[in-house]
């Protein structure tokens, strides 16, 4: 339950990093002269969309990496239930930090006006928004993103653990067995 709760805080204020240091997208709306409202990204303002997506997801990865290792270290708890942790808690850091990043971005630019009038003396305005937690909106865009991090911390769990040199994966207290499984004298032998 700590490691959950933890990561999950872990989570959180990485969605606020992800809100401080996410690329705002610049937008335009404009009336044509035949009087068509055109929307258009300015220069290649487009491209933030995914850089500000990519940048979720790495900052997720990084938490997963850095969390696999922490709790590698909590030598009394390491198995199956700690990888359980690891995961669960990773899923609920990326929830975490989506909704936590999503939230702080639309309320530091603001949720854009499409509705916005135009004359043909006011033809052009310009719009600051929020760039997208996610890649896309769609279920499986979703799963991967807050699936992918949780998967490459159990994935590093894993490799440690098969590559721990004891059965006990080197948990505390430490079980000395090389003496039990010795030869035992039954008596003379002659």
């Amino acid at each position: 339950m700590i490691v959950v709760v933890a990561l999950t805080v872990c989570g959180a204020l990485i969605g606020a990093l992800w809100a401080w240091i996410a690329p705002p997208i610049h937008t335009i709306t404009a009336l044509t002269r035949s009087g068509e409202r055109v929307d258009a990204f300015l220069g290649a303002e487009a491209d933030n969309l995914f850089v500000a997506a990519a940048m979720m997801i790495g900052l997720l990865v990084m938490l997963a990496v850095v969390a696999a290792v922490a709790v590698w270290q909590w030598r009394a708890h390491r198995g199956p239930v700690l990888a359980t942790a690891l995961w669960v808690g990773l899923v609920a850091a990326g929830a975490a930090a989506a909704g936590v990043g999503a939230v702080l971005a639309h309320w530091r630019y603001g949720t854009p006006d499409r509705g916005v009038a135009l004359t043909p003396q006011n033809r052009v305005h310009y719009f600051t928004e929020a760039p997208g937690v996610f890649v896309g909106h769609g279920p499986l865009q979703i799963a991967v993103t807050l699936l992918l991090p949780a998967a490459l911390a159990a994935l590093m769990y894993s490799v440690l653990a098969a590559a721990a040199p004891r059965d006990d994966l080197g948990a505390w207290p430490a079980v000395d067995d090389r003496w039990q499984h010795a030869p035992q004298p039954v008596g003379p032998a002659f």
